[in-house]
């Protein structure tokens, strides 16, 4: 079973989202119970009434229906509303999962966006979406694990105690006293088999590495799982057949040494029974509660931990008049384990509204991280970045991010049509405005020759279309996202000669006009741009236009001369 403070966090994370729909809940609850009190305790009730008046004197056939109408009217109602109040159930419980889930898958996706990078980069994408799954599906099971096993429980001993109470008090004692029996022994035994269960599964996670061993650790705990099985079901049985016993022998003997009447008797022999059926799927309620809470564990964890970039209270948007960049004596270092890489040290450069700057250097650098760090993908620890003289720190993530566009070297598609990839940059733009964005980005010709067009599904990340192709709808995606201040990280470096033609021209009128920061290890992406920064070790090596730097015959120089076909050795 999950730890009880991870079991506490996330029922305050389903509490969360359960609180949002609290009619819905509310009524699953009244239908639930009213469902249960009608059928299992109206029914009986009626009919040992019914038992008691035949019981009293004998009825004329002609008198049936004036005698017994209105009983047969109250068990046409009670089932009437039974059977209303079992669909309203129904119907509660299904539009209260939908609406959780999405809240809670909601809540989820928010929670993994917000992280940072080094967050990601540690994780298993494909964990992350089994976590979110299982937290998800693991609140279908604990509503129906309390719902349906554990208020029948309640109810039951409840009205027992209401309508037998009064009747026959010592007998409704007496089943309580042995109803708690009951519950106390199946639940410690439950318990026993729980550890039993995590002990077999630890031998088996053991069996592939020590087989010989191992193998003979699972064969003793599973046998002991199974002992222990059979030994609770063997008590919970011989309670269960007691209980039974003690309430055959009221009713074979209740009338004649108590005086109690038929109906009664009737009626103790069916409540009792159904409460000793109900008791048995407590059980199963508890394994579904503990598998419940089992699978949600690891999302909560993710949810509970610290977000290493966040927001501080109230930020305010950032607002980009200009575009101008400035990075001041910025400070950065990541940590592996115990091991600190520091990558930069009071780093110093302004970038003008306007100006396309290009970022080179040998692989470590610093290129990359210099966008992730402008992007808040990670937190500097040091110094400021500032767009506009606007600390980034100060504002809103989600702000900042809608002011620059990004372009990868790998470029980032769903598995949704080509218009919905590109109108990924503005989802309300027209479709005139995404077909204009695609011919600009030299995107449109070969999207007009696929199958259904704009309309073709590029598969899982793009796996239907060629790398430049993909890279053309990213920037089709840029285009239409208009924003002041661009990034492009290798956004060529791993294209053919004609897509790279194709990909610079497209890139070319994406700059214009916007600031631009262009990541590359093939120089000949950024030898037209204004401004060329060489980075080396976390610094300023070399700034200036391509021309001057060439001329300078530095680090730069040195680069450019060792490229073979635009491409560093």
């Amino acid at each position: 079973m999950a730890a009880a403070g991870t079991t506490r966090r996330t029922l305050h994370y389903y509490w969360w989202a359960t609180r949002r729909h609290l009619g819905l809940y509310i009524g699953m609850i009244v239908s639930t119970i009213s469902f249960g009190v009608l059928l299992s305790y109206g029914n009986p009730l009626v009919m040992s009434l019914i038992v008691d008046r035949i019981s009293a004197e004998p009825v004329a056939a002609d008198q049936v229906f004036q005698v017994f109408g209105p009983y047969i009217l109250a068990l046409l109602l009670i089932n009437v509303f039974g059977q209303a109040f079992s669909r309203l159930q129904d119907y509660t419980l299904w539009k209260l999962e939908i609406a959780v889930s999405y809240d809670l898958a909601t809540l989820c996706f928010d929670c993994l966006c917000n992280q940072s990078v080094s967050f990601h980069s540690s994780r298993f994408g494909g964990t992350l979406v089994s976590q979110t799954s299982k937290f998800m599906a693991a609140y279908n099971q604990l509503v129906e694990g309390i719902n349906f096993p554990f208020l029948p429980v309640l109810e039951s001993v409840v009205f027992i105690c209401i309508i037998l109470g009064p009747r026959v008090p010592m007998y409704v004692i007496v089943l309580m006293a042995l109803l708690v029996l009951y519950g106390t022994v199946s639940y410690l035994m439950y318990r026993r088999i729980l550890n039993l269960n995590e002990k077999a599964a630890g031998a088996q996670n053991q069996l592939s590495g020590e087989l010989s061993d191992a193998n003979r650790e699972v064969v003793a705990r599973d046998s002991k799982r199974m002992m222990a099985s059979l030994a609770r079901g063997i008590i919970t049985s011989v309670i269960a057949v007691t209980i039974m016993a003690i309430v055959t022998v009221f009713i074979a003997g209740g009338n004649a040494w108590f005086g109690i009447s038929p109906g009664t008797l009737v009626l103790m022999f069916t409540y009792t029974y159904t409460v000793t059926n109900q008791f048995n799927f407590i059980n199963n309620g508890l394994q579904r509660l503990n598998r419940a809470f089992g699978d949600a564990s690891g999302m909560t964890a993710v949810l509970d931990e610290p977000r290493l970039v966040a927001d501080e209270p109230g930020a305010p948007d950032l607002e980009v008049r200009e575009g101008a960049i400035d990075f001041e004596g910025i400070g950065f270092h990541y940590t592996d384990g115990d091991a600190e890489t520091v990558v930069f040290d009071g780093f110093d450069l302004h970038i003008p509204a306007g100006q396309r700057v290009g970022l080179v250097g040998m692989s470590g650098a610093g290129k990359t991280t210099l966008t992730k760090l402008l992007l808040r993908l990670s937190d500097i620890q040091e110094g400021r970045i500032l767009v506009d003289g606007q600390d980034v720190s100060k504002c809103t993530q989600q702000s900042l991010r809608r002011q620059i566009a990004y372009v990868p070297q790998e470029a980032l598609l769903f598995h949704r049509t080509v218009a919905e990839n590109i109108a990924y940059g503005r989802p309300d733009a027209s479709f005139d405005e995404i077909r204009e964005a695609a011919r600009q980005a030299n995107a449109l010709e070969f999207i007009e020759k696929l199958p259904q067009g704009f309309e073709t599904i590029t598969g899982e990340r793009g796996v239907k279309l060629s790398g430049g192709q993909r890279q053309r709808i990213a920037i089709a995606r840029a285009m239409l996202a208009d924003c002041p201040i661009l990034v492009l990280d290798e956004a060529t470096s791993a294209l053919d000669s004609e897509s790279e033609r194709l990909v610079q021209e497209a890139l070319a009128r994406l700059m214009a006009g916007r600031t631009s920061i262009v990541v590359a290890h093939r120089l000949s992406t950024v030898a037209s741009l204004d401004r060329i920064v060489v980075l080396s070790d976390g610094r300023i090596a070399e700034d200036g236009p391509h021309a001057q730097l060439i001329e300078r015959g530095g680090e730069y120089a040195l680069l450019w001369d060792r490229q073979t076909g635009a491409y560093l050795e």
